[in-house]
């Protein structure tokens, strides 16, 4: 007997789901399930018939649609979208119905009225992606659109999502609008740096729309320093390099009236092929920097470049530095006047804030290596940590060594689990006798603050945060900080707030970002939406798993949030749920509580056994 014919055919399909439908289906079942079929009636269903498209699937928070075209699928869903935010005026923020889209072409198998095959499925991977109001597309989509239609793709890069070995080129389709309070991403250059969906999801469920900063041009005074070319010939030398880089946009961070793009957000660009221009669009600003650096045994050459990339990358100053090493930071200082009266036209007085030097170069170095291996891994802060414990043996009054010492300390017990004792009195330690030498160093009140909130003294933290955003408004890990401790207060709309806010200063931010965000979402009760951004490349399977553990049993989602259990567990044999709520700084029980309603669910261990 001769075996069935498999039916396949190519399709473009369209995947949709509603955001945040468990919570909105727990608030009120019948009020969600009656503006969904209103929602279908009046203009879903019309709206896909009209672009030829063919609902094959109907779950009951999402659809699944099949086009013959591609331009059809793009159609749909860019209607869609700006359809259903149009609908969702006047409506509540509690209330309203918003959608994720995927697009994907690909190869599909045919079973009567239904179809299965990669194409589907990475359509429905692809919309997991897409952020609130948003539509998240693959490479082949956008490679067969190309400039037929009059559509803006953001490239995303590569991304790896759950089920699928190889990972895959998103791009976001861009559906920016003029008054700002579109969902979807905002248009770079237009709009301020470009926005991630996550970010105006953040927004949007405060309620807010685009800030006015981000709806004009760029800004006069703002600007992006990338990352340094080491030009020494020693690739040991690549930190030092990646130190001036980072010193100079502190410094210029800290010019009242200046707009400085975060240093994560730069050196994503580290490496690669340099169109200012484009970057520009992209972080949304109007000056770039580029410069490279070589150093000797004794000399430092410093080549630096001031360019207008908003307005046709002309070259507004540069200049070479040759000077004896030990000059640095007074090159430092120099670039960072020049830069600031070649933007500003003047230079006052209060201009350029002066920050507390080393006295020690080799100080300073280890200072330098230290950066960034905190929350890298366990390893990694144990190496910081020992570089910084010499830098301060070396240089008793280097303000950075002793608050990244104590940061290094922070991370110690809050990231890696190592002890408390006496960590905990000599972070506390570090982190004041930094403030004592330098009471305006904004980073060093930052590490103060956060080391204030895991000792539980909330008020203090708040005032050294509040501290460090005052002295640098540009500091987008203090407005996190803030963010993380409004959460663990209990206020979860002050917190997404702080979030979408440190996002605009960092738009391309570590992962840790996503971790506080995701927290900030859980804690608002915003499951769904607490899991996509825990769900994210940069932060899944690092700690903040238990958080989207939780955020998985409270969604419904049980069976995966018990995968995720089993698979903390294995890591962090040791864990238990007694511990954790006990060691991490909520102001009261109530707050803590949907964390542990949701491990348990996940079938989490209480205590030690």
């Amino acid at each position: 007997m001769a075996e069935e014919q498999v039916e396949r055919r190519l399709a473009a399909i369209m995947a949709a789901d509603v955001v945040g439908y468990s919570r909105l289906m727990e608030a009120n079942e019948e009020r969600t399930l009656g503006a969904l079929r209103q929602h279908r009636r009046e203009f879903l269903d019309p709206t896909v018939a009209k672009h030829r498209g063919r609902i094959f699937k109907v779950m009951g928070d999402g659809f699944l649609v099949e086009f013959g075209s591609v331009l059809n699928a793009a159609r749909c869903a860019v209607e869609i979208q700006t359809g259903m935010h149009d609908r969702n005026a006047g409506v509540p923020e509690d209330r309203q119905i918003k959608f994720r889209i995927g697009i994907n072409v690909g190869d599909i198998i045919v079973d009567g009225d239904d179809f299965y095959g990669d194409g589907v499925n990475l359509a429905s991977r692809l919309e997991t992606l897409a952020g609130p109001g948003g539509i998240a597309c693959s490479a082949v989509v956008r490679h067969q659109i190309g400039n037929k239609l009059e559509i803006e793709f953001l490239d995303q890069g590569e991304k790896t999502v759950k089920n699928l070995a190889q990972p895959v080129h998103v791009y976001f389709i861009n559906l920016g609008s003029p008054t700002g309070a579109s969902p979807a991403v905002a248009t770079p250059g237009r709009d301020g740096p470009r926005a991630d969906p996550l970010y105006l999801g953040t927004l949007a469920s405060v309620g807010q729309s685009l800030p006015e900063k981000l709806m004009a041009a760029p800004a006069k005074r703002s600007i992006a320093v990338l990352p340094f070319v080491n030009m020494s010939g020693d690739a040991g030398q690549e930190f030092f390099t990646d130190g001036l880089t980072e010193d100079i946009i502190t410094d210029l961070s800290n010019v009242p009236g200046f707009f400085v793009i975060a240093r994560n957000s730069t050196f994503a660009y580290k490496g690669k092929p340099t169109d200012v221009r484009q970057i520009a669009r992209d972080l949304g600003v109007k000056y770039v920097i580029e410069g490279s650096a070589r150093r000797s045994d004794k000399r430092l050459r410093v080549n630096v470049q001031l360019i207008n990339a908003a307005e046709g990358g002309n070259h507004i100053w540069a200049e070479r530095f040759d000077r004896e090493l030990s000059d640095i930071f007074e090159v430092q200082d120099e670039v960072t006047r020049r830069v600031v009266g070649a933007i500003s036209g003047k230079i006052g007085a209060s201009d350029i804030a002066t920050r507390s030097r080393p006295s020690n170069l080799e100080a300073y170095d280890l200072c330098v290596r230290s950066r960034g291996k905190y929350d890298a891994s366990k390893s990694a802060n144990r190496e910081a940590r020992a570089d910084l414990e010499r830098a301060v043996a070396l240089d008793p009054n280097y303000c950075e060594a002793h608050s990244n010492l104590a940061l290094s300390l922070l991370h110690g017990w809050t990231f890696w689990g190592e002890t408390q004792i006496p960590d905990r009195a000599n972070a506390l330690m570090h982190a004041r006798r930094a403030v004592e030498i330098d009471p305006n160093d904004a980073g060093a009140r930052r590490i103060l603050g956060s080391v204030q909130l895991y000792e539980r003294n909330w008020d203090e933290a708040k005032s050294h945060f509040d501290a460090a955003v005052r002295l640098n408004p540009n500091m987008a890990d203090a407005v996190l900080y803030m963010g993380e401790l409004q959460f663990f207060l209990g206020k979860p709309q002050d917190a997404l707030t702080a979030c979408a806010e440190a996002l605009r200063l960092n738009p391309r931010p570590p992962g840790w970002y996503y971790w506080t965000m995701g927290a900030a979402q859980f804690t608002a009760g915003h499951y769904e939406e607490a899991v996509t951004t825990l769900s994210r490349e940069e932060t899944y399977g690092t700690g903040s798993r238990i958080v989207l553990i939780a955020a998985l049993a409270l969604a419904g989602r049980v069976p995966e949030a018990c995968e995720e259990a089993r698979l903390f567990l294995a890591g962090n044999p040791g864990w238990r749920i007694g511990e954790q709520v006990e060691s991490w700084p909520f102001e009261s029980s109530t707050t803590a509580q949907p964390f542990i309603d949701g491990w348990r669910l996940a079938g989490l261990p209480d205590e030690t056994a």
